[in-house]
């Protein structure tokens, strides 16, 4: 058990049934001691160094420093808001994590706040996870009955609310701004940058928003130190991920792993390999917006930077397997149907371009594509690449295009018309 504790700082408590983890089993299992012991040992600012030095990165996608982006924050009244809008296609790691242990995630906020010295903070939940919703709501009603969050917690001068929202169905509350806008109950479009949310977010005052992932990591952190955090991974990238694969694999799932192990390793000791008569084409390293790799890509350490320098991104570390038998086009016209739908449509090149290419993808999914369709879909990449829309959904949709065309241009020549 404390050789499984060490390793597995997200999951231990877990037994083989996976049963929710609420506050009797939880407090057994050593809950809230990192909380209590960061509120009574520590200054705020001597937690954010601690997560600073730790070297956790965001687990939604992006990976930006916790601790640097905690030290952003203005604290004369801030929020911090729990990014739980878990929408990417292929992803469900969060919901995981929210649905089997409420309460270390509400053990990472209240910690998170008392570093900001935030007094208010939200979790912002997909509305489609039922169960995560029941399970949270009854988790902070527990903490309220046994006086462990509102008013003067660990008998502390910190307080502290914690307020559940669910959203309304938008994969644009994935992005920060555009969540805050929807949590104001306004259309949920993403904000013009500066002013940042660490300086300006929720209603005008500094804002930290932060993974689900992330979050749930901070107890673990502040109750080992981070020097233990640090030498739990294999790779420079510190800590564990929780990563998956699905696809035709024999054992689709998620675990918690140490950053760096190798993708084959996760394919073949975990997800126990692809299944008879199948073979691989190519695999998505973290969730519908990465770029493809290839088999010989199998062997890189799932890390961020590992992924990265191959072209592609960690992402979310929930990996898709593309089968021999899945046509490229047809998966590229599923994949970009969606993103085209959860266009905001707030810029032009976004609310355009994505219905643009899945035009052009569905005539050649007819084989009835143009002779310049090709050479069409890259210019529409490139007049949608970062910086040239006003956030990341449209670079975000067009990694997995891309990276298609790069390696499977024969797919999409089959359904160009040549006279």
């Amino acid at each position: 058990m404390i050789i499984y504790e060490e390793t597995h700082p997200l999951t231990w408590r877990l037994k083989k049934k996976k049963k929710p983890i609420f506050l009797k089993k939880y407090l057994k299992y050593n809950g809230y001691n990192g909380a209590k012991k960061a509120i009574t040992k520590f200054s705020p600012n001597e937690i954010i160094e601690i997560i600073k030095k730790s070297g956790l990165r965001g687990r939604g996608g992006a990976g930006f420093p916790t601790g640097i982006k905690w030290s952003l924050i203005k604290k004369k009244k801030s929020y911090l808001i729990c990014n739980a809008d878990e929408m990417e296609p292929g992803t469900y790691k969060d919901r995981f994590l929210l649905e089997n242990l409420p309460h270390q995630l509400i053990e990472g906020i209240i910690i998170a706040s008392y570093a900001l010295q935030s007094k208010c903070a939200y979790i912002f939940l997909r509305g489609e996870y039922i169960i995560a919703e029941k399970n949270i709501n009854y988790a902070i009603n527990e903490l309220l009955d046994k006086k462990m969050l509102g008013k003067n917690i660990f008998n502390s001068n910190f307080s502290l609310n914690i307020y559940l929202h669910t959203g309304a169905g938008r994969y644009i509350c994935g992005e920060e701004t555009a969540l805050i806008n929807s949590l104001e109950g306004k259309r949920a479009n993403p904000r013009f940058k500066p002013p940042f949310p660490s300086s300006s977010g929720l209603w005008g005052e500094p804002t930290c928003v932060n993974n689900v992932e992330t979050l749930s990591n901070i107890p673990s952190i502040i109750k080992n130190g981070f020097h233990w955090y640090k030498n739990i991974s294999l790779s420079i990238d510190s800590g564990t991920k929780m990563m998956g694969f699905s696809g035709k694999v024999n054992n689709p799932g998620v675990w918690e792993l140490p950053l760096g192990i190798t993708a084959r390793e996760l394919l073949e000791d975990y997800a126990h390999g692809i299944c008879n008569g199948y073979s691989i084409k190519a695999w998505l390293p973290g969730g519908a917006g990465t770029n493809f790799l290839l088999d010989k890509h199998l062997d890189l350490p799932m890390d961020f930077n590992s992924i990265q320098k191959a072209g592609s991104r960690l992402g979310t570390g929930l990996a898709v397997i593309i089968d021999n038998k899945i046509n490229m086009v047809n998966l590229l016209l599923n994949i970009e149907n969606f993103f085209s739908r959860e266009s905001c449509g707030w810029c032009t090149p976004c609310r355009d371009g994505l219905p643009w290419i899945v035009k052009i993808l569905k005539c050649l999914k007819k084989k009835q594509g143009k002779i310049n369709d090709i050479n069409t879909l890259k210019n529409i990449c490139n007049m949608l690449q970062p910086g040239k829309t006003f956030c990341a959904h449209a670079p975000g949709a067009l990694a997995p295009l891309k990276s298609a065309i790069k390696y499977f241009k024969n797919e999409f020549e089959k359904g160009i018309i040549y006279k």
